[in-house]
């Protein structure tokens, strides 16, 4: 990847201009050649196809060839940082998705309530998904009994269903812990083992809040128990404003996109929620736009949960959804506008993938394809190539909106 240099020459090359960004990301657009029609090929998207026209395209790589982005590196890598470079733990995201505040020597956590049975053994990861208005008591419930071990201060955010974060503070913690969730079920929850010695005392108190939690939660059929994973410290990064003088807001309903947003510091609008339709989070858009920001970042998740699923219909039903709302968002006339995805979620492999995500580059100087169509093949043949960087799109759309200064004399 070429991501650092975005770190060495956009703080030099960026400038404050009154134009504005728009990114539109359907999380997993993108889909796999020669398995079928992919989402984009199945689906009536006649306004994406007239963007297109308009545009130049390609397919983007979010990390390097054969690599499966998880979505944090997927969205950083859109953001202009390299995923390699700059590493964010899951259990960060989360808890500044929730609205934690995780400062430098902390640690964070992301948790998921189970059920385990007599003998401990894990008999639901998810604790049946239990409904957030149920999960949340149970996590009050958890701060109140657990709220700190020792001179460690712990942290309870209660997120989406089963989710929650735990933010540690205090002094010697580090990060490098493994996952107390093998992953399977009928084993018990794994004791926490700590990588290196500076991750010894968070491996303790790790166990200790499972122990603890236990306790709390004894005698309940279901959500007896807590899993955590992903430990993870804030790591020193440009916000976007330091990057590219970018001021950034974010419309994303579930708490990981948040969270990047917040790490680059976007300011967060909250006021759509997980699973609402897509013209609800361009009503939030539409509301925020205006002088404020000059960096929009607009996610859609359904892409990628119908991905997951295996259920190309619904895959292609959001996009649709997406493109009926696309002549909302250029009549707000972004000066630049970029249409993508942080990974692709083709739906016969049910799961995230290393295939180019298709991308659509609009912008006064985009130098425009001779493409009429917006799907894997169109891009494939783009003049933005079948392998862009994903780091580069950030430059390509500031280049575009005026924003960058000539490099040297």
């Amino acid at each position: 990847m070429e991501g650092p240099i975005n770190f060495t020459v956009l703080p030099r090359l960026a400038r404050k201009t009154p134009t504005r960004i728009l990114f539109l990301v359907m999380d997993g657009l993108g889909g796999c050649l020669g398995k079928g029609p992919t989402a984009l090929q199945a689906s009536k998207h006649p306004n994406l196809d007239a963007l297109a026209a308009r545009s130049a395209l390609g397919r983007t790589i979010q990390v390097l060839d054969g690599i499966t982005p998880g979505s944090g590196p997927g969205h950083l890598a859109l953001f202009g940082y390299d995923p390699l470079t700059v590493d964010v733990g899951r259990g960060l995201l989360e808890a500044l998705g929730v609205g934690a505040d995780v400062g430098p020597g902390d640690v964070a956590i992301r948790g998921n309530l189970c059920t385990v049975d007599a003998e401990g053994r894990v008999v639901d990861r998810r604790a049946g998904r239990i409904p957030t208005s149920q999960a949340r008591p149970l996590i009050r419930q958890l701060a109140e009994a657990i709220p700190a071990i020792d001179d460690v201060m712990v942290e309870f955010h209660a997120g989406l269903q089963h989710r929650f974060a735990v933010v540690l503070r205090g002094p010697e913690l580090g990060p490098d812990v493994d996952d107390t969730d093998s992953g399977e079920i009928g084993r018990p929850i794994l004791s926490a083992y700590a990588r290196n010695g500076a991750a010894a005392r968070t491996a303790s108190i790790a166990d200790q809040i499972t122990r603890l939690a236990q306790e709390t939660l004894a005698g309940r059929e279901v959500a007896n128990a807590v899993l955590l994973r992903g430990f993870a410290a804030r790591p020193e990064i440009l916000s976007y404003r330091e990057l590219a003088k970018l001021s950034g807001v974010a419309i994303a309903a579930y708490p990981a996109y948040r969270g990047v947003a917040r790490l680059l510091g976007m300011h967060i609008v909250d006021t759509i929620e997980p699973g609402c339709p897509v013209r609800d989070e361009v009503d939030a858009l539409t509301d925020v736009w205006g002088d404020d920001y000059d960096f929009y970042f607009l996610h859609v998740k359904g892409t990628d949960s119908a991905g997951e699923d295996g259920d190309l219909a619904r895959k292609a039903q959001v996009i649709e959804e997406v493109d009926e709302q696309l002549p909302r968002l250029l009549a707000l006339e972004p000066d630049v506008i970029v249409v993508t995805g942080d990974h692709a979620t083709p739906a016969p492999l049910r799961a995230h993938s290393w295939h180019g995500v298709p991308t659509i580059l609009h912008g006064p100087w985009c130098e425009p394809d001779a493409e009429t169509t917006f799907d894997e093949e169109a891009c494939q043949r783009g003049r933005l190539g079948a392998r862009l960087p994903a780091t580069a799109l950030l430059r390509l759309a500031l280049a575009n909106a005026g924003k960058l200064v000539k490099y040297g004399a």
